[in-house]
């Protein structure tokens, strides 16, 4: 329902571009990969190789997106009404919800330390009900690990499409950048929701605090107003780091606070495909 509210405000236009999908004109072979629809086995080809391949056919109009969401136990933290996770799994149902407006194509991973769950890119519009069901039932628990998580991401994205990546990013910076850079290499545009709370961005706690660590971190009892300078230039140094990697590799970076209002997401996200299909024309 949030994300019907947030996406009905929203007009989005036809597009064009070069991926394949399932229409027209048939174009090549690929070998088939879980998640893939068995209608489109080349069962001829089967019968030759005693191999699964996939027929490829050229289409004008959809987009493939793939939405990678955070599931580590980190986006279990909120100060407001929804936490980082509740705000991150609202982001990615109403991009989905846009996308198979639009018949464009929509996959879904959820991730902590490994792949935890995947719904095929599908663009009918009752597909939004598989990838609301699969947030919905993930509970974050565990540590992100995500440079592997990405070059396996890489590997089996065969097809040049969307990559949006919705987290609160707290992973070594390097191994981030590289993991980002893979998606690149192999021509997917990326878009990074970096999604944290009002507390973790602005550290105005008061008086004698326990922090509890979350993903193995321990816990920490102390004075915060001691800290908050220090934990915030470490935080903007963080920041910026991210921020720039994400900068030299041409790939769109959003910071959003979980007390923003959520079509600001989907704003970002319009204004970003915009600049995409004018760099096309």
């Amino acid at each position: 329902m949030r994300a019907r509210e947030i996406v009905e405000g929203f007009l989005s236009g036809l597009h064009r571009s070069p991926y394949y999908g399932q229409s027209v004109e048939f174009v090549q072979h690929r070998e088939y990969v879980p998640g893939d629809d068995f209608r489109r086995i080349d069962w001829k080809v089967w019968s030759k190789t005693d191999k699964y391949y996939i027929k490829q056919y050229e289409e004008d109009t959809n987009l493939r997106t793939l939405l990678l969401v955070d599931v580590s136990e980190s986006m279990n933290y909120g100060s407001g009404a929804m936490t980082k996770y509740d705000y991150a799994c609202t982001v990615a149902a109403a991009l989905s919800y846009l996308l198979l407006r639009q018949s464009d194509a929509v996959a879904l991973t959820t991730f902590d330390n490994a792949l935890r769950s995947r719904v095929p890119p599908r663009s009918r519009q009752s597909h939004l009900h598989s990838i609301v069901e699969a947030l919905r039932t993930q509970k974050p628990a565990s540590k992100t690990g995500i440079e592997k998580l990405l070059a396996q991401v890489a590997e089996e994205q065969s097809l040049k499409g969307m990559v949006v990546l919705i987290s609160d990013l707290f992973v070594d910076p390097q191994a981030l950048d590289k993991g980002l850079s893979l998606l690149r290499h192999r021509g997917h545009d990326v878009m990074v929701f970096h999604i944290l709370d009002d507390e973790e961005l602005d550290f105005d706690f008061s008086g004698t605090t326990k922090f509890e660590g979350l993903e193995a971190a321990g816990d920490v009892m102390c004075d915060p107003r001691a800290l908050r300078e220090g934990y915030l230039t470490a935080l903007n140094q963080f920041l910026e780091t991210i921020r720039r990697n994400c900068s030299r590799r041409l790939i769109d970076y959003q910071t959003i606070r979980t007390s923003e209002h959520l079509d600001a997401a989907l704003a970002h996200y319009l204004n970003h495909r915009i600049g995409m299909r004018s760099a096309l024309r």
